[in-house]
């Protein structure tokens, strides 16, 4: 049997695009399903969990899609880590889901993209 994981980033409403004048909330939404369903098709069983940049709110968000199923590992994506601005939020989860779930594991993405390479790293998929 594989882990479940908890896919976990920001809800594309939540990110800058400013800095990224290429790419559209749409686009960003496309791409972010996109690997979802990669993820699926690896045979990866994930609870997706879009959250929002306020710490308090993503918190609340967090502990209900915790409440879907139990998770092993958690895929925490680039937008929560890699943007300055969101330091804090990243903190505050890390350290909710080590309190939430004892013993999980993290693995990081670069973008939706690169997804699948950061679970085959450190999660087991079901099938």
């Amino acid at each position: 049997m594989g882990d479940t994981v908890l896919s976990l980033g920001l809800h594309p409403s939540a990110v800058d695009l400013s800095r990224y004048p290429e790419i559209t909330q749409e686009m960003l939404s496309t791409r972010i399903a996109a690997g979802e369903a990669a993820m699926r098709e690896a045979g990866f069983d994930i609870v997706p969990c879009q959250v929002s940049a306020d710490p308090d709110e993503a918190e609340k968000m967090v502990r209900e899609c915790l409440a879907v199923r139990p998770v092993q590992v958690a895929m925490i994506g680039a937008g929560v880590r890699m943007a300055g601005e969101h330091t804090l939020l990243f903190e505050h989860l890390v350290n909710l889901l080590n309190e939430l779930v004892p013993g999980i594991v993290s693995c990081f993405n670069t973008s939706p993209e690169t997804t699948i390479d950061a679970l085959r790293r450190r999660a087991r998929p079901g099938n």
